[in-house]
């Protein structure tokens, strides 16, 4: 019989304890594909923030340093001079990047560091509570915004691929959601094209990924899920921002 679908080899074999219908399990097997993929995982080293992204060394057979709150861009950069010949990639959400770690994804992206970002985007801060993030969607209730996110006082959600797209140092940016097979067959290539910039030395890349938290968003798997689709992606559009071919 002939085996079709596999634990990949950059990740450990151990039980998930992420919440139900929480998608970083999903994200985590798409971004060890793309490093079995370029045969980089003995040379890998991951960085992981604040949040639900600091379970990176549970998960990944690879050497994992942990990072303060938002800083990981800055501790990647350090891995990445200190060590040139290392894979390096960040691994992040967004109220940790786009957030507190504002000031540290821009000079990295900008200074064309060559790493790797996954943002995991959902729309609100995870693990310590469900606060209002800078991606929120207006009219979205968190527990620092019981009315829902107002425009007028906080602003709109910020669009981080957009963002990256527009630094000069940033020779990949792309949006990818996992909500669907569709999606998740989407992402895995954009994951895997991402990764493929750092391999080939061609400079800094980021990838964001639209996902659910069923736990802060007081929704059922499957309702969390549905609301990607039908509020976050007609505000956050899937697809490539930049593409650099040289």
């Amino acid at each position: 019989m002939q085996q079709v679908f596999k634990r990949p080899q950059s990740l450990k074999d151990v039980q998930t304890h992420f919440c139900p219908g929480c998608h970083h399990g999903t994200i985590h097997r798409l971004v060890a594909d793309a490093m079995d993929l370029y045969g980089v995982q003995d040379r890998t080293i991951g960085v992981a923030s604040v949040g639900c992204s600091v379970f990176l060394y549970g998960y990944f057979d690879i050497d994992v340093v942990e990072a303060p709150h938002g800083r990981a861009p800055a501790v990647a950069t350090g891995v990445k001079r200190a060590r040139p010949d290392s894979f390096v990639f960040t691994y992040q959400g967004d109220g940790d990047l786009a957030a507190i770690g504002t000031a540290e994804i821009i000079h990295a992206a900008n200074r064309g560091e060559d790493i790797t970002v996954v943002f995991v985007n959902n729309t609100t801060y995870g693990m310590t509570g469900g606060q209002m993030a800078p991606t929120t969607l207006v009219g979205q209730k968190t527990s620092t915004s019981p009315y829902g996110r107002d425009k007028s006082k906080d602003g709109s959600p910020i669009r981080m691929a957009e963002l990256m797209a527009q630094l000069g140092g940033v020779a990949y940016s792309a949006r990818v959601a996992v909500d669907s097979p569709k999606h998740v067959l989407e992402a895995k290539k954009v994951i895997r094209e991402a990764f493929g910039y750092q391999a080939q030395g061609k400079g800094f890349s980021f990838v964001e990924v639209l996902s659910a938290c069923p736990t802060n968003w007081g929704m059922n798997p499957l309702k969390a899920n549905a609301r990607i689709g039908e509020e976050m992606i007609p505000y956050f559009p899937l697809g490539v921002f930049k593409k650099e071919e040289a």
